[in-house]
């Protein structure tokens, strides 16, 4: 059976909504980042990031892990697309040039809006108010303005990012643009994208995920 190490609130939000997507029996190991144990919740887990047992599995001390049938993976993105071709399906790439945007749009996202998206949430959301530092969340929505219309025009063609249809790329990009929420008028300015994503969350495996990370201790 397929194991993610993580918690749902962590980058393996991403492997376990593929995970329910595909259908495909799993377990969640909860493993906490360490910084969290500094205002530890009741109900967190004792394994973190910098636990002996968990450096064992990855000596960088990050999450996600997955061990499947003797394999020991990391890097969230590249979890999913392992798992979209394990398994196949309308998930999956169906031809070498669809898995090769599929790599692409992850790639993609990983680089080019992902540290960009996070700095929005940190500084207008995640971070404590007297830790936010308005000007970066501000530099980064203005930076974000020249790449979501790449990301707007693509989905003006079918509403996906690949063949059409609901894919793995979906999956990966959707959880990097999450990120970028708390800055509304990216959204306003590119509809294909503010749908898209919407359509994104109201899946039903992305809201059976969600409600258990809303469960999970904060």
């Amino acid at each position: 059976m397929l194991t993610i190490y993580g918690v749902h609130r962590s980058r393996a939000a991403r492997n376990i909504w593929m995970a329910k997507e595909l259908g495909i029996p799993y377990r969640v190991t909860p493993v906490i980042q360490a910084y969290r144990l500094l205002a530890r919740a009741p109900g967190l887990p004792p394994l973190n990031t910098r636990s002996p047992e968990f450096l064992r599995i990855n000596p960088l001390g990050l999450i996600p892990v997955i061990e499947d049938d003797g394999l020991v993976m990391t890097e969230s993105l590249a979890i999913n697309l392992y798992l979209a071709r394990k398994h196949g399906g309308p998930l999956a790439p169906a031809t070498l040039p669809e898995e090769g945007e599929m790599l692409r749009w992850s790639f993609w996202a990983a680089t080019e809006l992902e540290p960009l998206a996070l700095t929005i949430l940190m500084h207008r959301a995640s971070k404590p108010e007297d830790e936010r530092q308005p000007d970066l969340a501000d530099n980064a929505e203005i930076a974000l303005r020249d790449r979501f219309p790449v990301l707007d025009a693509a989905l003006a063609k079918t509403g996906y990012l690949v063949g059409g249809r609901f894919t793995v790329a979906d999956i990966n990009a959707a959880e990097v643009i999450r990120y970028a929420l708390p800055a509304p008028d990216l959204f306003a300015r590119n509809p294909h994208v503010k749908a898209w994503l919407e359509a994104c969350h109201a899946r039903p495996a992305f809201r059976e995920m969600w409600t258990e990370r809303e469960a999970e201790p904060a």
